[in-house]
């Protein structure tokens, strides 16, 4: 069994691609920064609103984007004397 592969669709693929590119990477940018923002956040709280720490930052890996936003609006306490500084 070979494979074929039409020239004429890969280069529209690659097309699209080098298009959406000027959207694509502000976005992971944003999404990286998100992350890291919350997970800092997570380690440095002795507690949360609802979940635990842990759960939270489980949350937070396993469903990228959505996660960090449910943390931030439904587990990011309010307390800043409870903070742990580094």
């Amino acid at each position: 069994m070979s494979l074929n592969y039409n020239a004429a669709g890969l280069d529209e693929a690659m097309q699209m691609i080098t298009e959406l590119l000027p959207f694509i990477i502000p976005l992971a940018l944003i999404q990286l920064g998100l992350n890291l923002f919350v997970i800092i956040d997570i380690i440095r709280k002795k507690k949360t609103k609802s979940l635990s720490p842990a759960a939270w930052l489980a949350i937070t890996l396993l469903i990228n984007m959505v996660g960090a936003i449910l943390y931030i609006i439904f587990g990011r306490s309010d307390t800043f004397g409870d903070d742990e500084d580094f």
